[in-house]
């Protein structure tokens, strides 16, 4: 594989994001005391920081490795949506995609970090689902952009409203009309929806939900890949791919599965490493690699950036290097 080639590949792909996007706000300081309040730490505030987070994160993993991302979501008319807004406009990412809502308030998490160890997350948000106005208002975007022309839509699922029923179906539907990949990283409430899409990346805890069935993966694989089998039965899905934490991953796609060991690393954070996964096999699905690679190179991007504090993107020289020694 000429991993230079790969990556200049990468620069010429354009890709919807759709799913549910927020604000990852940081407080960041020292723990010098315990108050004398209650049993809990005071933090000496040092630094306020403010990310594009939940589906824009997937984007802004996309935008790393030199890709076009567009993002397709809601935001609320207020202070939050504002700020989303300065936020895309800052990494120079098109609004084109994003319908504001009246009704809705922008999610927004925010993390207090103390001498380096998350302490505390505040989650000020509204998840109940979007309007049909809303919801059709998307479609229409979602579809001008597929006739403008693009490579994959990777549907990110928060669990935030955005992702109905019908948004998933009418937008996969208008995929498959026109051949466009679709990759999806699913979470439980919808996790039937996603019939007939090309990558289904469920992690071992959502799948286990979303098939409401237990067994301990690392003593019985026969359940676990009757699981997938079951899966795919429901969805008509081309490509199984489990994210399977420190076990590493698992990738099918027709009668060939292949089993990859997590890399060993300093994990720090594994906030958002689910994003930048995605990202990366969706890249590497639509420049046309095999299962097995499209699963180690996606693989080796979620354990580089556990070794990175807070939700951050890949890092595409830093992957580069680390794909090259292993073909």
């Amino acid at each position: 594989m000429d991993v230079e080639n790969l990556f200049k590949e990468f620069a010429k792909k354009r890709i919807i994001v759709l799913g549910d996007v927020m604000i990852d706000a940081y407080l960041r300081g020292k723990v010098t005391r315990v108050s004398p309040e209650a049993p809990v730490p005071i933090i000496e505030l040092g630094k306020k920081e403010e990310r594009l987070g939940g589906a824009a994160n997937v984007a802004l993993n996309l935008l790393a490795l030199g890709a076009t991302p567009i993002l397709c979501a809601i935001t609320g008319e207020d202070d939050g949506g504002r700020k989303f807004n300065q936020l895309l406009e800052k990494r120079a990412l098109s609004a084109k995609g994003i319908v504001q809502s009246s009704s809705r308030k922008t999610t927004i998490k925010t993390r207090v970090i103390g001498n380096n160890q998350h302490l505390l997350r505040i989650d000020d948000e509204e998840i109940f689902a979007i309007n049909d106005a809303e919801a059709k208002e998307l479609i229409i975007r979602v579809n001008k952009l597929i006739i403008s022309g693009i490579d994959a839509i990777i549907i990110e699922d928060y669990n935030k409203g955005l992702l109905t029923p019908y948004v998933i179906q009418k937008v996969i539907a208008l995929a498959n009309e026109n051949n466009v990949i679709v990759t999806v990283d699913p979470k439980k409430d919808n996790f039937f929806s996603y019939k007939n899409v090309t990558l289904f990346k469920p992690n071992l805890k959502e799948l286990k939900e979303g098939l409401n069935c237990e067994f301990d993966f690392t003593t019985d694989r026969n359940s676990f890949e009757n699981t997938i089998e079951k899966m795919e039965s429901e969805l008509n899905n081309e490509i199984s791919f489990v994210t399977l934490s420190e076990h590493g991953v698992f990738i099918k796609r027709a009668a060939e599965k292949t089993y990859l060991p997590a890399h060993i690393r300093k994990i720090s954070d594994v906030s958002g490493a689910g994003d930048t996964v995605i990202a990366v096999a969706t890249l590497c699905l639509s420049c046309g690699l095999e299962a097995n690679r499209i699963a180690e190179i996606a693989n080796l991007s979620g354990g580089l950036v556990c070794e990175l504090s807070g939700v951050v993107p890949i890092d595409m020289e830093l992957l580069k290097k680390e794909v090259k020694n292993i073909v």
